[in-house]
């Protein structure tokens, strides 16, 4: 298989159908425990507030995964429209709903059906009518040129091979003079292309 220069060679449909295996056991049976962290405690030392964490739902909480914090760039705004790159289970969503109030809009998206499911009951079950799920990928957003006040993602970037496409995804939905806060994984050292073309190392 061969990738454009710093793309990883894996086949993106199977690494898709891994990482959605892996977070739908998140999402069903959060209590399992994996290799990396969950609920409340990840939330707490991700710097997320108690009294935020408490104001979700206890299913959206415990399915969290994230890897950082997009809210420690700063508060979103009333009326803002807000896209959230794989939003699992809705914790940041509805952290952002809280934010943009009913004038604002949140469309939240991701590729594993179990996650949308708890994202969109968690905006019934907080009332916010200005929360909508959609189905779809990183690379690839349901969502209209320039729709974007604020573009944010948690933890999804570093699960993308071509990570230049998701980047170029954010910029096309952004309003002009929108932005983007995201929560991630960085590494400080080149990846070696065999590391990166390896599935498991993706996946594992």
């Amino acid at each position: 298989m061969t990738a454009p220069l710093g793309v990883a060679a894996v086949d993106r449909e199977e690494l898709r159908a891994r990482i959605s295996d892996k977070y739908r056991d998140v999402a069903l049976n959060p209590e399992l425990g994996f290799h990396f962290h969950t609920g409340a405690p990840l939330a707490a030392m991700l710097g997320y507030p108690g009294e935020v964490v408490a104001a979700l739902p206890p299913g959206t909480v415990d399915s969290f995964a994230g890897t950082g914090n997009p809210f420690l760039f700063g508060d979103l705004h009333p009326g803002e429209v807000v896209v959230d790159i794989g939003c699992g289970a809705g914790f940041d969503t509805l952290i952002a709903a809280s934010h943009v109030g009913p004038g604002g809009r949140v469309l939240a998206v991701d590729m594993t059906p179990e996650m949308r499911a708890k994202a969109a009951e968690g905006a019934h079950r907080l009332g916010h009518a200005h929360v909508e799920v959609l189905d779809g990928y990183a690379e690839n957003l349901p969502v209209a040129d320039g729709a974007a006040d604020v573009v944010i993602s948690n933890g999804v970037i570093n699960l993308c091979p071509d990570k230049q496409a998701v980047f170029r995804e954010m910029y096309r939905v952004l309003k002009p003079g929108g932005r983007i806060q995201v929560g991630d994984i960085l590494v400080h050292k080149e990846v070696p292309q065999e590391a990166k073309d390896d599935i498991e190392l993706w996946s594992g």
